[in-house]
């Protein structure tokens, strides 16, 4: 019983403990004084984000034997609820490198395929993404239209892919070193058969389209579309077997989804932090704004909000086994209750901060525009409720 009691849901494990401080240390003095320039003029730190791999955080869950950190769904959730405290368009740029692109390919690659890319990966010299969106198809995965088809000893590649972020590396439209990407080797029984690939930067046909910007938030982070006319690939670069991508994408959609609603907890800690040391010091009609009922309302609340989101994603990484897939349930559930919560409690701390939460010195204008991403990307709410409601019809509660 007195294990129970001293267990920290939180923090379970001394080596846990010391990541979280590792990276509170490290955001308070390399990612919080650049947050705001890097927002504004809407570029992606790269020296920074290198940086990240002399603390280990680029492959953190990869194993040692390739070069990486060997740690948990917990430590990475810990690891994206800090970054993302201070800056989630760094932060999601970090997502689509370690969970997206890195940890797939630990999962999901073959024993050379691993030994090739993840040192690199995970050692900063090279940089990662996962291209599965299009222009016209995002949740509908099967309806993609890029193909991948084979020839002799490779496989060419045709189509387009749209929103990815890391697509691009600079303002030169550089693409990013190592791409995961999704695209169809034909049908079977009229469903189509979704293949996953890796592609290289100096792939030929492989280009950046259009780099997105004036985004409404994530302006850390790049955005791209990129290009593939009869791109050229080399057979063995096919991960697993043709059609394996949706195996491939169960794996480590949990991790995905934790990943994201782990950044929802970030930016409301954060809000919830600015909201209640403005309303402690700031008073009108003579008394601290924390003293007023509805005020008391919005703080009390969001607070309530945070450390329910919080429990819930962390008990269901505390669950996960990244190897294998096998709690979509909960990653659904998690990332629909964490991201709406960070949207409400950001929202929440400008009404407190009134004008003063309007403009980017007090961050949580910054902050809900972020938080708004995390509804739509990585699967939309309305993803979720759909994938929530056919499991628990299917499986029971």
């Amino acid at each position: 019983m007195e294990d129970w009691k001293s267990f920290d849901l939180f923090n379970p494990t001394e080596a846990h403990k010391m990541l979280r401080e590792m990276v509170q240390s490290f955001v308070q003095s390399e990612v919080e004084p650049q947050a705001h320039k890097f927002d504004r003029e809407e570029k992606f730190n790269l020296p920074l984000f290198k940086k990240m791999s002399e603390l280990g955080l680029l492959g953190i869950t990869v194993p040692e034997a390739y070069g990486g950190s060997g740690l948990d769904a917990t430590a990475a959730v810990i690891a994206h609820e800090e970054i993302s405290t201070s800056d989630p368009g760094f932060c999601l740029a970090y997502l689509a490198h370690t969970l997206l692109a890195v940890n797939n390919l630990a999962v999901n690659g073959s024993e050379d395929q691993k030994k090739k890319y993840l040192p690199g990966l995970s050692d900063g010299s090279l940089i990662g993404s996962m291209a599965m969106s299009e222009p016209d198809y995002g949740t509908d995965v099967l309806g993609m239209k890029s193909t991948a088809v084979k020839q002799g000893d490779k496989y060419i590649i045709n189509g387009r892919k749209m929103w990815i972020t890391n697509g691009t590396i600079d303002e030169n439209r550089t693409p990013c070193d190592f791409v995961w990407l999704y695209a169809k080797t034909g049908e079977k029984n009229g469903r189509a058969l979704i293949s996953t690939f890796i592609v290289e930067k100096n792939d030929p046909g492989f280009f950046v389209g259009q780099k997105i910007t004036d985004k409404l938030g994530m302006r850390g982070s790049n955005t791209a579309e990129l290009v593939f006319e009869n791109c050229q690939v080399p057979a063995d670069r096919l991960v697993g077997q043709e059609g394996d991508s949706m195996h491939h994408m169960m794996r480590n959609l949990e991790i995905e989804r934790l990943g994201l609603a782990a950044m929802g907890l970030g930016i409301a800690k954060r809000s919830l932090e600015i909201m209640n040391k403005y309303a402690a010091e700031r008073n009108s009609f003579g008394k601290p704004l924390n003293t007023y009922g509805q005020i008391q309302k919005y703080i009390s609340e969001s607070y309530a909000e945070y450390k329910a989101a919080q429990a819930y994603v962390y008990n269901t990484a505390r669950k996960l086994d990244l190897t294998k897939e096998g709690n979509r349930l909960d990653s659904d559930g998690a990332k629909l209750v964490a991201t709406t919560m960070s949207k409400n409690v950001a929202d929440r701390a400008i009404q407190v901060l009134g004008g003063y939460g309007y403009v980017a010195e007090y961050h949580v204008e910054r902050l809900w525009r972020d938080a708004k991403l995390l509804e739509i990307g990585g699967g939309t709410l309305e993803a979720h409720q759909k994938n929530i409601a056919r499991d628990l019809a299917r499986n029971g509660f």
